[in-house]
């Protein structure tokens, strides 16, 4: 499960900021999971409420996922499409010549402070 992994290297980042920033006590926190990012969103949000409760900058502070969806670029066409749906073959004019363009990211997008 390398959800906590993330929540751990998230929770220290979110240290840094709290830090830097003079809090005691962080609200929400938004992330941006990317649909292809191979983060099981279930087991970050688990993760999440198992570590939060234990990390005091974090206790009560609610996690938001927002889903980045996946879009592919096809070099022999030149078009975008839905990662997800078409997967790597081009479903335009059928080349395997694609490349990912988003969908795999994992980004603090927002951090609310009490």
């Amino acid at each position: 499960m390398h959800e906590m992994g993330i929540i751990l290297h998230l929770a220290k980042t979110l240290d840094q900021v709290a830090e830097e920033n003079h809090l005691s006590k962080i609200g929400s926190v938004t992330i941006e999971i990317g649909e292809v990012s191979g983060i099981v969103t279930e087991l970050f949000e688990d993760a999440w409420n198992y570590f939060s409760k234990k990390h005091s900058v974090l206790t009560g502070s609610e996690l938001r996922i927002e889903t980045i969806p996946a879009v592919t670029h096809c070099e022999g066409c030149g078009q975008n499409y839905e990662t997800v749906t078409y997967g790597r073959i081009c479903p335009f004019c059928g080349s395997g010549e694609t490349w990912l363009v988003r969908g795999n990211e994992c980004i603090i997008k927002e951090i609310e402070a009490e």
